[in-house]
């Protein structure tokens, strides 16, 4: 039976069994915090079971993309590992039970319609304790004792140990399914979970019955398949081989399943396989979390190619492999099939570079371990391998085997548990607590009535003290609050025309209030499906259960549907202009301000950045409708509504279509028409990550403010640097290279005459067009970038370098009145001590680079040994710098000694090679006693 029957085999039966087919949810889902990556099936329903939510179906079934790394060190060293699988799923949330579970379990494993597997193929696991299900396989299903095994709390309940160990919560026993392979072994292929318990507190008598019960399982689809199809591997089921023989032909070695390299290369499908899975839904290698993840497991496999002796990126060429052979379920990895291989060989080449230093690393390990007669490799050094090299533990152990030595294992793992919480990567609670958690309980959701209303009769069902955002403290429920201030709260009403924060879109703002009270709202965010309005009690007295009316700031809401109507629209010009893989990575919409981030190798330049923003314009004054319906994903998919990957929509979902160029999936609120955003300004263009931009623009008053103050900026720069507003850009240049000119200058001890006051002669400059707004605006952000400033920042930035230059220009001046200090007078007003001349002075203006030339000066024309120091005032700070000749080095003297001992004279320190030392002081006063103690004190030495 092929994979793709074997799913929908499985779906087709639940469905057949009353369930309700629902679509796999994403692989990291943004909702839980709980986990990085969703990693089983009922991960999506944990509120369902919980009874958190309004239950539209009460039975499930599902194919999950999973992806766990817990078994990665086992990935293509074992039969049935993966890191990325999928998991079906049949769920019961209060409905059917164990015996329906069990009985349908057997039906569709054996019956012909079915799997048609052999029953004495099949053994069962259950609980300890769970005699009714061992009575369900022994009495109903009719298996012999002998084929029932009872597991201990470890194996066989969920989550595992949890009535000894906990955690305290809904838990229940579970019923494992087994079947025999030809060579006697079992394999697990089915896992029956029966949460009909509340855990509370320690053992004894702490397993509490739930009245609502449920059923959640999985059966591994690759596994499964393995079996069916008689293949000694997962990796060698129809959807797995051909990218195995893929990554075989890629890597140019023939696969062997029992060699080095067949172990190899079925590690590599695994880890392409979960990247671009997880890279088509956007999540992209990176240092944290999630995308921390793909990119070890790119690195794992880019190392294992490096094992092969390849030095290119390869990986990326199996991209199209895992699309073509996921295409029956996953038809929509074929459309981001060149941006997930860009992605991924961007990774190799970034890992190609630092690889070699991982190996040269490992070799200095080895040679610092036989020198030291060591035995065993630190497992802080491996982990450190493996967090800044990419370099996996079994490669260093199986290494050190070589070298014959052994691994630390244990310290491995608790270096490497350390970074995973270091890097956000620790121990996640699986089923959430709190004030929060209790009001979701009794109330399941918060109606949002804001698409029809700004305002709206409502009860108080929650008060919550604080804003749930310090760490350990998630607030108290309270009956009533009585105790206007500063303090921010949370309410949460039974229906609410407030938007919380989702989709990119900031929270509503305004007011909450009756006769009694008056509760300003300052932000409104979601917790799951609640409305949670963040605010401070401004008069009165809050009691749970009164009715008050929610007003939502008319004027903020529209602010923000002009932005997020203009992101929509932004999005289409972005697709015109730079290509359709310049796909959503991220927006934030605020009041008439937005952020958008796109795929894009590189930035775009001025000229396309001001055919999108006049194309924006363009569909801005075409007053085109903006509405939103209420439709299917089929029909949205129809429709060619846009849809972000990694994503997950409800269905039926809410299109938002304007005139006949956009269509979107989007939840948020949105003006009816394109003219009301009034205005579109783009102000900045930057980079966010490796091959991620950012756009940031104004929409309404903010954007023809923005303009205004853009067409004035020329002119203000031209008054603080005295030119005319058309050369204002090419002045500002050539300050800032003045400014570093003259930085060089003084650290080169170079002297020279310059001009009090800045000038600029703009007769040659390149010079812009004022009566040109496009050419003004392209001025400006050449100016903004090359002051690294914001627009509103440029005036001080200015005034700051023309100080600057003041500064500079006044220490290059005394500088010139210290340049006759004469080398030959130098020497002439040194001592000779036996056969060494000694000069030690004051250099009035010299700075630390002119002194070491003079210095190197003395140093050659002198015929024998010399020691020199000088000092010098820069305000109020002392510089010293001395230097001895070689010969006397080699007497045992030292210039670092000399001047750190004269340096503590004027209340400082320093030092420096033997040879040249630099020191400096706080205490200009003493520099006189400085220079004469200098002198004695090399006297002294000199005369020994």
């Amino acid at each position: 039976m092929k994979t793709d029957e074997l799913r929908e085999k499985y779906l087709d039966f639940f469905v057949s069994k009353g369930c309700s087919r629902q679509p796999s949810d994403v692989l990291v889902p943004a909702w839980d915090p709980s986990v990085l990556f969703t990693p089983a099936g009922m991960n999506q329903f944990k509120d369902h079971f919980l009874g958190k939510v309004k239950l539209e179906y009460t039975r499930a079934t599902t194919c999950q993309k999973c992806l766990r790394t817990g078994d990665i060190d086992n990935v293509g060293r074992t039969a049935f590992h993966h890191t990325f699988f999928e998991m079906l799923g049949n769920f019961s949330f209060g409905d059917y039970f164990k015996e329906e579970a069990i009985e349908w379990a057997w039906e569709f494993l054996t019956e012909k319609k079915w799997l048609n597997i052999p029953k004495d193929r099949l053994n069962v696991t259950v609980y300890k304790d769970d005699d009714e299900a061992f009575d369900l396989w022994h009495e109903k299903i009719g298996l012999p004792t002998s084929r029932i095994s009872r597991m201990d709390e470890d194996e066989n309940f969920w989550p595992a140990s949890a009535p000894s160990e906990g955690p305290d919560g809904v838990c229940g026993p579970c019923s494992e399914i087994y079947y025999q392979l030809d060579d006697g072994s079992d394999v697990e292929i089915w896992n029956l979970v029966f949460t009909q318990f509340n855990r509370d507190g320690a053992p004894p008598d702490n397993l509490r019955p739930l009245p609502s019960k449920n059923i959640d399982t999985g059966m591994g689809l690759e596994r499964t398949a393995s079996v069916l199809q008689g293949v000694p591997t997962n990796f060698h089921i129809d959807s797995l081989l051909p990218i195995v023989e893929a990554a075989a032909e890629v890597v140019g070695v023939k696969y062997e399943y029992q060699s080095d390299n067949g172990r190899r290369l079925r590690r590599i499908t695994d880890h392409v396989r979960a990247s671009v899975f997880a890279i088509h839904e956007n999540v992209y290698p990176d240092s944290k979390e999630a995308p921390y993840v793909i990119r070890r497991l790119i690195r794992r496999a880019v190392l294992d190619g490096y094992q092969m002796n390849l030095r290119e990126p390869f990986l990326h060429q199996l991209t199209q492999a895992v699309a073509d052979a996921s295409k029956a379920a996953y038809p929509e990895l074929g459309q981001t099939v060149a941006r997930v291989s860009e992605a991924i060989e961007a990774e190799e080449r970034a890992f190609f570079n630092t690889i070699g230093g991982g190996m040269k690393r490992i070799e200095r390990l080895f040679e610092q371990l036989q020198a030291e007669s060591a035995e065993m490799i630190p497992g802080n050094e491996a982990a450190d391998l493996q967090t800044t090299y990419g370099v996996p533990p079994e490669l260093v152990q199986t290494l050190a085997a070589e070298q014959n030595l052994t691994f630390d294992w244990d310290g491995y793992r608790a270096a490497m548990d350390q970074h995973a919480l270091d890097s956000g990567g620790g121990q996640k609670v699986l089923f959430q607590t709190g004030p929060l958690e209790t009001l979701k309980e009794s109330l399941r959701e918060t109606p949002f009535v804001g698409y029809e209303t700004t305002q709206s009769t409502a009860l108080v069902k929650g008060i919550i003290t604080g804003d749930g955002h310090d760490k350990g403290d998630e607030g108290q429920l309270l009956s009533h609050l009585d105790r206007p201030g500063d303090a921010v709260h949370r309410l949460v009403l039974d229906h609410s025309p407030f938007y919380g924060e989702s989709g990119g879109q900031v929270g509503d703002t305004g007011v909450i209030e009756n006769e009694h009270f008056e509760f300003q709202v300052i932000d409104t965010q979601k917790h799951a499906s609640l409305i949670v309005h963040h605010g401070r009690l401004v008069r009165g007295k809050i009691s749970e259960g009164e009715t008050c009316t929610a007003k939502v700031d008319i004027e903020n809401r529209k602010a923000l549907a002009r932005a997020h109507s203009a992101t929509h629209i932004l999005h289409h010009a972005l697709h015109t202009h730079v290509g359709r893989h310049a796909e959503q990575q991220g927006s934030k919409v605020e009041a008439d301000r937005l952020r958008f981030d796109f795929k894009n190798p590189k930035a775009i330049d001025d000229e396309t950045l001001v055919k999108i923003e006049q194309d924006v314009l363009k569909l801005v004054g075409a007053s085109e409708e903006i509405r939103w319906d209420t439709v299917s994903l089929a029909d949205a998919r129809q429709a060619g509504a846009m849809m972000l990957f990694g994503e997950k929509y409800p269905d039926p979902c809410r299109m938002v279509s304007m005139g006949s160029f956009s269509r979107e999936l989007c939840g948020g609120t949105h003006l009816n028409n394109t003219s009301e955003v009034i205005a579109f300004e783009v102000v900045v263009e930057e980079s966010v990550s490796t091959g991620t931009r950012r756009i940031e623009a104004l929409t309404g008053q903010r954007a023809k403010e923005h303009r205004d103050q853009t067409n004035a900026l020329l002119s203000t720069v031209a008054s603080t640097l005295h030119c005319d507003p058309s050369v204002a850009a090419a002045a500002t240049e050539a300050l800032i290279e003045e400014v570093r000119q003259l930085k060089k200058d003084l650290s080169a001890g170079k002297a020279g005459e310059h001009s009090s006051e800045f000038r600029f002669d703009g007769s040659k400059a390149t010079k812009t067009n004022v009566e040109d707004y496009n050419e003004v605006r392209a001025a400006v952000r050449g100016l903004t970038r090359r002051l690294n400033v914001a627009i509103d920042d440029v005036p001080s930035r200015l005034e700051s370098l023309l100080a600057d230059r003041a500064d500079l220009v006044e220490k290059i001046k005394s500088l010139s009145e210290s340049s006759d200090i004469s080398v030959d007078d130098l020497i002439a007003s040194g001592a000779t001590i036996g056969d060494t001349l000694l000069v030690v002075a004051e250099t009035p203006g010299a700075n630390s680079n002119m002194m070491r030339g003079l210095i190197d000066q003395i140093r050659k024309k002198s015929k024998g040994p010399t020691a020199v120091l000088f000092g010098a005032t820069e305000g109020d700070k002392v510089v010293l710098v001395g230097g001895l000749s070689r010969d006397l080095v080699d007497r045992g003297l030292k210039a670092g000694q000399w001047v750190g001992d004269t340096a503590r004279i004027v209340g400082g320190g320093g030092g420096g090679r033997p040879d040249m030392a630099q020191a400096g002081g706080k205490d200009p006063s003493k520099l006189p006693e400085a220079i004469e103690k200098a002198k004695a004190s090399m006297q002294e030495q000199l005369s020994r």
